[in-house]
């Protein structure tokens, strides 16, 4: 349903206050209304004509503003529909303390996980995938991308690169990769990621269904057997509205 202007915002409220740009005054309005319950998850939002004029504005900026919202993800447009309350989403958080896989970090949660796989199978080895998993230009490399969903909600985009000689069969990987490796007595023990900040781009964006440009976290993984040989080299993609990385840290005796 279409929530009345009057529980969003009285008529010409923008006008006063403190001084500032007008959308950042809406935008923050409009913040509030759903952080508060006043606009409720499915709620439709007035439409922008009707805004503007409740509230003395130019459409320009309440375009503006609630494209602020769509790209923070509060609000959602549907084409030919209008624009709606976005579902909240909790955050998850994981350790990065300890080599996990997504599945069994998942399942310490209590959430249910699946994964939609992208693509899955063996291929002959990249210039970077040579030089990361140290393969001859003739080895063939399993890669295995996955779309992770944690209680319905898609949370981040694998792509997974382990050499052949490890996992020679990668269309027999269910869940957790780990679990597959661990079978065959590959499991890796130590791991060295590097996380960096990142705008969503198409497709990477749609699959996990959030705006083009929104924030978002790019993390590689290069993890190690216990000879020291590399095992996994991965390229991941995280929603960074659903998910947080945290570090204990601990004072050294030094």
């Amino acid at each position: 349903m279409t929530t009345p202007l009057s529980t969003i915002l009285p008529p010409n409220s923008l006008q006063s206050g403190v001084p500032g740009p007008l959308y950042v005054k809406l935008r923050q309005t409009l913040e509030e209304a759903i952080t508060s319950g006043r606009l409720n998850y499915g709620d439709a939002l007035p439409a922008e004509r009707d805004l503007a004029d409740h509230a003395n504005v130019s459409r320009v900026t309440v375009r503006k503003a609630v494209d602020d919202l769509v790209k923070d993800g509060l609000l959602v447009r549907r084409h030919g529909s209008g624009t709606f309350v976005a579902k909240p989403v909790s955050k998850v958080q994981q350790s990065l303390s300890r080599l996990t896989s997504f599945t069994e970090d998942m399942a310490r949660r209590g959430l249910t996980t699946r994964a939609e796989w992208l693509d899955r199978g063996l291929f002959h080895p990249s210039p970077d995938e040579m030089m990361m998993l140290g393969l001859p230009a003739d080895a063939l490399v399993a890669r295995l991308g996955r779309l992770r969903i944690a209680d319905g909600m898609p949370l981040a985009i694998e792509r997974a690169c382990i050499s052949a000689e490890f996992l020679p069969e990668p269309l027999q990987v269910q869940d957790s990769l780990y679990a597959a490796l661990e079978k065959r007595g590959r499991r890796p023990v130590r791991a060295v990621q590097r996380i960096s900040a990142y705008n969503m781009k198409d497709p990477d964006a749609s699959i996990l269904g959030v705006p083009p440009g929104s924030a978002g976290l790019s993390i590689e993984r290069v993890s190690y057997l216990r000879t020291g040989r590399v095992v996994e080299f991965t390229r991941s993609i995280y929603r960074g509205d659903a998910y947080d990385f945290v570090a204990e840290l601990t004072l050294s005796d030094t």
